[in-house]
């Protein structure tokens, strides 16, 4: 069964439509305290946003905590689907039989919801991070089947582009308040007490992704 790739309508922050593009936004307490963390999501060719925000739940086109601040166009090219097999050998065609191959970009979103629809949210483990790493493994976008929460999160915050200047301002006002608040309740010392927990945090997500789920598997 062939697919064409057709040409994509362009993003469109104003309709929320955001096609084939890894979203983020900020999180409430969290991104206050951390802003490189958020909540994320992956859109399907029509722009409409799915994510995974609880337990055997997806949304669908109501993307939790608010609007898209920053997003990232993926290249459907970059994904093992029928069309794109004469540019390159798929190393990972066991896996996929395995797993079930991906027609279609729609295709590998739709097999990664029926599968998360059976799954326990979990902060550190099995997150909204998870839910766009098993898609992009689905469709063995780049060429790998390693994605995972860390990736994920370093793709979008390297490469995300900010939706709009208020996006910027939505994103690190809440940080810059409290920082600003424990600076002058608690003193310089909070700097490093905030700066504490960002390591451990992300220390804790590393741990998470890297040992604790290979464990599990």
């Amino acid at each position: 069964m062939q697919h064409e790739l057709w040409p994509l309508d362009p993003v469109d922050p104003k309709k929320a439509k955001f096609p084939c593009c890894l979203v983020w936004n900020p999180l409430p307490v969290v991104s206050w305290l951390a802003p490189f963390i958020g909540h994320v999501g992956l859109c399907r060719e029509d722009g409409v946003v799915l994510d995974f925000s609880g337990s055997n739940f997806v949304n669908v086109d109501e993307f939790a905590f608010g609007a898209v601040a920053r997003y990232v166009q993926l290249d459907r090219r970059q994904c093992c689907f029928p069309p794109n097999l004469s540019a390159h050998t798929c190393k990972h065609s066991y896996r996929h039989t395995e797993n079930g191959t991906a027609i279609t970009w729609d295709d590998a979103l739709q097999s990664s919801m029926r599968y998360f629809d059976n799954k326990t949210y979990n902060l550190f483990t099995c997150n909204c991070h998870s839910f766009v790493a098993n898609c992009l493994n689905r469709m063995c976008y780049g060429g790998s089947m390693n994605w995972n929460m860390v990736n994920v999160g370093a793709l979008i915050l390297f490469k995300g582009h900010w939706v709009d200047f208020m996006s910027v301002v939505r994103s690190f006002l809440p940080f810059v308040v409290v920082v600003c608040i424990g600076v002058f309740m608690v003193g310089w010392p909070f700097l490093l007490g905030l700066l504490s927990f960002s390591l451990l945090l992300m220390g804790w997500f590393l741990v998470g992704t890297y040992l604790i789920r290979n464990l599990l598997e």
